[in-house]
């Protein structure tokens, strides 16, 4: 009997360690498939955004942050000040304006502040405000509260990509098709009858569920994955941003925990090993934005502490990951989500669907497609998108909005995807990946000929301005290309979108302002450089001074 409780003993304690040890195993393969950066480790992010204090330099250290001359220092000043003096002469009422709306509205609050890094904050909020009001749009071209005209490079953060004039007649159709019903919530205007079958046609999907904003379709195309698949886990890629959600924006903004997120490592064959070995994941959710920079964030100019911004694409290596990684997720029962808030149209008339080659099984749009109105979109099989269960009555994933499927926003999409079929707008179509690329090529050329370190990396219509050597001053563009009559949303370089009305001889005009606001900054002094310096030397810098903060020195 002794030796047979042994016996048992032992085999219970051997089928521990084996338990143990293939939970460790299991662990090690999850920690692997992160990406090395703290953007593939949420966690540990948020603990260190959370230890760096603030601290700004002051007036003798913002011109010579990186141990400039004096002489190069004085000139920088100088530049700095002539420009403070053009946008008081030149901006007065639109910052008037907006300094009053700050006081009231938190949104504004956020965004001036983060526009360059904090240690400079202070003072170029106090000497270099942007304006954040516009009275009216003519195609391409803004006018502020002071009469000045600015070509818009903002795309309106995704919404614009016909031009301002198509989304004008998208709603101004809508509120003449809408109005004799006007805000009628509950029930279904009979245009939505007109928009089923066309996006039936663009995405290949069955079914469709309508929303007020992208953060709002994600957030049930997640809930729809669990709900059929009965797991509680989703996969989201290092760097990209799938709205607010905390389930999906775990990492630094989001004040609580999201326990059932993995982050792994985009075009990585650990994820694809981890994807396909675990059984607790509901869903992988994709943004293919970030074919244009992999494994990093959405790019700011507010993070510009070196030079080291990175982007480009290879179109035909991120398509061929994704069909991987959707493959890869069949397999294994997980549900493939294709978040095209920002790219859906942008890309293609089918968004990256079309344009990298891959199939979803959840797909969200929003943005342009509302036709200039708020919408979030969740398409997709029919399997996937039935709320409730036919044997289990009680059993229902609850998703509805008062305002989902508004009246005038159906109408304006109903707008917006008649002109998707119209010869002008499939003009615009045209080969617009090579025209796109043809021109940031050309702007390329230009900024090289000039002399300055900048360059454009572009996906499509979608661009980021790279630095090609150390600075702590990139950042400082966005104001000399505003002082030029460009107009960027308050990521400053990071992201220019363009509209498809631009043409040639506006884009050429563009190019001519982007390359003279190069050239400014560089006489101004702000793209000197110490000899030998490097941005591992630059970070550390800044790693340095913020330790010091934090220690009270």
């Amino acid at each position: 009997m002794a030796t047979l409780s042994t016996a048992l003993l032992a085999g219970a304690a051997g089928a521990g360690a084996l338990a143990t040890a293939a939970k460790a195993r299991t662990r090690l393969a999850l920690s692997r498939a992160k990406h090395p950066s703290l953007a593939g480790h949420v966690r540990m992010a948020k603990r260190i955004a959370g230890q760096i204090p603030f601290y700004a330099y002051d007036e003798a250290t913002v011109f010579a942050a990186d141990g400039a001359p004096e002489a190069i220092a004085a000139q920088r000043r100088a530049g700095f000040e002539r420009l403070a003096a053009l946008y008081a002469a030149r901006f007065p009422i639109t910052l008037a304006r907006t300094a009053e709306a700050r006081q009231s509205l938190s949104d504004l609050q956020f965004t001036s502040r983060y526009r360059v890094p904090f240690q400079f904050s202070p003072l170029v909020r106090a000497k270099l405000g942007m304006g954040a009001f516009l009275e009216r749009s003519d195609g391409p071209w803004l006018t502020d509260l002071d009469g000045n005209r600015l070509i818009d490079c903002t795309g309106s953060y995704g919404v614009n990509l016909l031009g301002h004039e198509a989304y004008k007649a998208c709603i101004a159709e809508a509120v003449a098709e809408a109005a004799p019903l006007g805000a009628v919530l509950g029930a279904y205007h009979p245009v939505l009858l007109s928009v089923l079958p066309r996006l039936k046609a663009l995405t290949g999907m069955e079914e469709f569920s309508f929303h007020m904003s992208g953060t709002e379709a994600v957030m049930q195309a997640v809930r729809l994955a669990r709900y059929h698949s009965g797991r509680r886990r989703v996969v989201r890629f290092c760097g990209a941003y799938n709205g607010w959600w905390g389930d999906v924006q775990p990492g630094i903004g989001n004040p609580v925990p999201a326990d059932h997120t993995l982050t792994l490592a985009d075009q990585s064959e650990r994820t694809l090993a981890v994807l396909a070995r675990r059984r607790d994941i509901a869903c992988v959710i994709v943004n293919p934005l970030q074919a244009l920079h992999p494994n990093r964030g959405a790019p700011g100019d507010n993070m510009l502490i070196d030079s080291s911004r990175a982007a480009g694409v290879e179109r035909e290596a991120y398509g061929a990951w994704l069909r991987r990684l959707a493959e890869t997720c069949r397999r294994n029962k997980i549900v493939f989500i294709l978040d095209e808030i920002f790219t859906g149209f942008r890309l293609a008339p089918g968004g990256a669907a079309e344009y990298f080659g891959v199939t979803p099984d959840l797909l969200t749009l929003g943005k342009t497609l509302g036709g200039g109105l708020p919408v979030g979109v969740l398409a997709g099989r029919a399997a996937l998108m039935r709320r409730f269960r036919e044997d289990r009555p009680a059993d229902i994933c609850f998703a509805r909005g008062t305002f989902n499927a508004h009246p005038y926003v159906m109408a304006a999409m109903a707008a917006f995807l008649r002109r998707l079929k119209t010869a002008e707008v499939k003009a615009l179509y045209q080969d617009m990946d090579r025209r796109w690329a043809d021109r940031a090529e050309a702007l390329n050329a230009r900024l090289a000929a000039a002399g300055v370190p900048v360059r454009i990396a572009a996906l499509v219509t979608i661009w980021s301005v790279l630095y090609t050597q150390p600075s702590r001053y990139n950042w400082m563009l966005q104001y000399y290309l505003r002082a030029e009559g460009l107009a960027l949303s308050w990521v400053g370089t990071g992201r220019l979108i363009f509209s498809l009305d631009i043409d040639d001889a506006l884009f050429e005009e563009i190019a001519r302002r982007f390359t003279a606001a190069c050239v400014a900054m560089q006489a101004d002094g702000w793209w000197w450089q110490a000899p030998g310096v490097t941005n591992t030397m630059l970070r550390r810098q800044v790693l340095r001074e913020t330790i010091r903060a934090r220690l009270g020195r």
